[in-house]
């Protein structure tokens, strides 16, 4: 079970995220500030920290980078009643994942920590499990059952970064940007010729398409 760590200075606040959080089976620890917050982070181990803005003693901000400069990953979420564009950059700029403005809304909030969450696994484990399917990325191979491919780089990395976020639409540029790096001289047409030997190489496999999107780019859809 998923420990989320609810850093708010107002008390119903804190209530409130910690009765909506555990109505969807997560552990709810709370802190009135980022201090407080430090505090239960010795003691209890933490994955996902849902964090306020302005709060006394140590602020979000003030929170967040003191984690960061200590090398620390912890997936952040920031909610807060700033909303001037300032305010979210600054927020990332000292190195949250994610901002939204107050009041929220519970169930995209939810949406927004799954997402954190996920990534954070698969960035630790470096592996994305879909049903029976295992991408290994230390290994560069997709295995399924008794069966091994092992990929050429590219395409594995093409498939590993489409895989990471089913359903989110990709450009070319951006692919290529991302796999080959901005300063290629790769035309973004090695992408569609990349696409096709992966579609081609998975062809039959149920648990998972490539899909074109007309006019835009490419997406993974998962069907487990």
């Amino acid at each position: 079970m998923f420990r989320i760590l609810v850093v708010d200075d107002d008390k119903n606040t804190r209530m409130l995220m910690k009765a909506v959080l555990e109505a969807e089976n997560y552990s709810v620890s709370t802190a009135e500030n980022g201090e407080e917050a430090l505090a239960v982070m010795d003691v209890t181990h933490v994955d996902l920290v849902v964090l306020d803005v302005m709060m006394p003693k140590m602020d979000g901000y003030e929170f967040t980078r003191t984690l960061r400069q200590s090398d620390n990953n912890l997936p952040i979420l920031m909610v807060s009643a700033r909303q001037l564009p300032a305010d979210k950059k600054r927020g990332f700029l000292v190195g949250t994942d994610d901002y939204m403005t107050k009041p929220i809304d519970e169930e995209e909030m939810l949406l927004r920590i799954k997402a954190l969450l996920r990534r954070a696994r698969i960035a630790s484990e470096r592996r994305i499990t879909i049903g029976n399917v295992v991408l290994d990325y230390d290994a560069l191979t997709v295995s399924r059952g008794e069966e091994t491919q092992a990929l050429p780089q590219k395409e594995f990395l093409l498939l590993y970064k489409l895989l990471s976020y089913p359903g989110k639409i990709f450009t070319r540029i951006q692919l290529m940007d991302e796999i080959w790096g901005a300063d290629s001289e790769t035309g973004w047409e090695t992408v569609t010729v990349h696409i096709g030997r992966l579609r081609k190489r998975f062809e039959g496999w149920m648990e998972f398409e490539i899909v074109s999107v007309r006019g835009l780019g490419y997406k993974a859809v998962k069907h487990v």
